[in-house]
């Protein structure tokens, strides 16, 4: 009989060993069974071509909504719609590690210009202990540029040290959760009426998000029941990044557009809101892992028994890449934070444990909430990897009785053509990529808008380097028990 300990560490094996077992499996076929391995590339390559297909139909969908949606003047739709509109509390909470001031000013001046009204916005800015004397210069910073704009600038300083935490963003936020829940009771507030914004230090803003906000809160028939996903555009600083960072910058935006229309499959993602009915009654977001953006999510659906959902959001939120002051850091930046986000294969071995305590939950929501999660990572580290290097391994190692043979023949000429039709992807993420592009800088010329199309000819190097790597690099850490930290990723502004 395994103990709890022994069956948690087995569920934190699964995924990898998933990931590893096709990869292995696919090397061997190629070696003894080229055959075989040759019909199932071709097959895999089909799913893939419709998977396309499937992914550009419901991109170009959620990028008409949201087009729609920039249009609409959602604070006097809110004002019109709903008169009691102002019960309700807008909270921000921004936690604050080592980032430099003009990133921080440029989240509070975006909030200060929205079309809700600042003065009834409470924003939250958490900092960190162990970056004492970085965080009082900021507190001085936004005390003379924004005292009297909001409804109310409240700081709170996570202390150093605290036991089951691991140093992060997960661990601030939960800490701030905490005082704030102090704050709203000292003034009798009902938590269901409280909107709360948890956001990353360079969230910008849409002028319209708060209104666009309250105004899906005030509509939804159970609110503490939902969270409020926005769109995230990674563009803050496009103009000045690595074209590799653009790369994948856009592929993030995209995949959020994606799931923003695709609801059966859409979790709580970086910069998201919820009530803070629902964070209480889950126990705030978690403080002991990486991926707490998601984790938040799963908490508040095992929470309600299954009968938990999360409404799209429209209107976006801009944040930054991860660039550095150098080309390598910049990278390397990259690098540690898709490994970062693949790290949610933590979920995975969560849901599993739970799942037994939660006999309540039909077992078919289970087996899907798992399977999109699971499915999800396994096609994140495998997927690329099999369509450019072991989709044609099979062909390099065939046998000479098999090179004679028809299929073989046929193959190559059949997988061009499978990914001639899936290049059709590619070309509407690049014309997408070119009108969400950010105004462009005076200092940069016409012709960078070149470099901006030329640049989707790096997806192949990016998708192995910077997607699918640091996804096996997490999952096999996952495996032997070697638990990642939170690196925390540089924000640097021109």
């Amino acid at each position: 009989m395994l103990s709890n300990y022994q069956r948690y560490r087995l569920y934190e094996i699964l995924p990898g060993a998933s990931i590893w077992a096709t990869l292995i499996i696919s090397v061997v076929l190629s070696f003894v069974k080229p055959l075989w391995m040759i019909y199932a590339v071709l097959v895999f390559d089909v799913y893939w071509v419709l998977r396309v297909a499937y992914f550009s139909l419901y991109l170009i969908l959620s990028w008409r909504r949201f087009r729609r949606a920039l249009q609409i003047d959602w604070f006097a739709k809110l004002g019109a719609t709903f008169p009691n509109w102002e019960k309700r509390q807008n909270v921000i909470f921004l936690p604050l590690y080592n980032e430099d001031w003009p990133v921080v000013d440029e989240t509070l001046k975006a909030l200060s210009a929205s079309t809700y009204p600042a003065g009834k916005l409470f924003v939250v800015i958490s900092g960190e202990a162990r970056q004492q004397a970085h965080w009082d210069k900021i507190q001085i910073l936004i005390n003379n540029n924004y005292a009297g704009q909001f409804a109310d600038l409240i700081f709170y300083t996570h202390p150093d040290g605290l036991i089951n935490e691991i140093p992060g963003k997960g661990s601030n936020i939960h800490f701030a959760e905490k005082e704030f829940k102090k704050y709203a009771d000292s003034r009798g507030w009902q938590y269901g009426d409280i909107v709360v914004s948890v956001f990353d230090i360079d969230t910008v803003v849409h002028p319209q998000y708060f209104a666009h906000l309250t105004f899906l809160y005030c509509s939804h028939p159970n609110p503490a029941k939902s969270s409020f996903q926005p769109v995230t555009l990674y563009n803050n600083n496009l103009w000045e990044s690595p074209s590799i960072l653009r790369v994948m910058a856009f592929g993030t935006t995209f995949w959020m557009l994606f799931s923003v229309a695709r609801l059966d499959n859409l979790v709580t993602f970086s910069s998201h809101s919820m009530s803070f009915q629902a964070i209480v009654d889950c126990g705030g977001h978690a403080a002991d892992i990486v991926s707490e953006d998601s984790r938040i999510f799963y908490q508040c659906w095992l929470k309600n028994n299954g009968n938990y959902e999360v409404t799209p959001m429209y209107i976006p939120v801009s944040m930054d890449t991860v660039r550095a002051d150098n080309w390598f850091k910049s990278l390397k930046n990259l690098y540690l934070q898709q490994r970062r986000w693949a790290w949610g294969a933590e979920n995975i071995p969560y849901l599993l444990y739970q799942f037994k305590k939660h006999q309540e939950i039909p077992w078919f929501k289970k087996f899907i909430i798992l399977f999109h999660e699971w499915e999800g990572k396994w096609s994140w580290a495998v997927v690329t990897i099999l369509i450019t290097v072991l989709g044609r391994l099979p062909l390099w190692l065939a046998s000479d009785d098999v090179r004679r043979s028809a299929l073989f023949f046929n193959t190559p000429y059949v997988l061009e053509s499978l990914m001639t039709i899936a290049m059709l992807g590619l070309l509407i993420s690049a014309a997408m990529g070119m009108l969400l592009l950010p105004p462009r800088p005076v200092h940069h010329g016409h012709h960078k808008y070149l470099f901006m199309l030329a640049q989707w000819l790096l997806v192949p190097v990016s998708l192995i380097l910077f997607s699918a790597w640091p996804c096996l690099d997490a999952v096999t850490h996952l495996m032997f028990g070697k638990y990642l930290g939170f690196n925390v990723s540089q924000k640097s502004r021109a």
